[in-house]
């Protein structure tokens, strides 16, 4: 079975464990080591070493070739819950009957 490409080399984790040790000494070496530090060291390594992940393209086309958006073109498009026009503009609740 082959290796995850995900999976980070060996070389990665040496170099993801320096930095968690690097920053658990620079928070002054509280108690219960660097092993808090990993996670934070994870991402700021993955920043590094991958500036552009995630980034949308705004000027270039997707793999079919249609035009990305950009994204806070989605920003508000629906209505508030709270507004009664997703149902209607009247209450949705029984109305007493009048006394005519």
């Amino acid at each position: 079975m082959a290796d995850n490409p995900l999976d980070p080399s060996a070389r990665d984790l040496a170099r993801i464990r320096a930095r968690a040790e690097k920053l658990w000494q620079e928070d002054g070496s509280p108690d219960g080591g660097s092993a808090p530090y990993l996670e934070q060291a994870r991402e700021l390594d993955g920043m590094e070493t991958h500036p552009d992940a995630g980034q949308i393209p705004l000027d270039s086309p997707d793999a079919t070739g249609a035009r990305v958006e950009e994204a806070d073109i989605q920003d508000n498009l629906g209505e508030f819950p709270n507004l009664l026009t997703d149902q209607g503009d009247a209450p949705q609740t029984p109305r007493r009957r009048s006394d005519s």
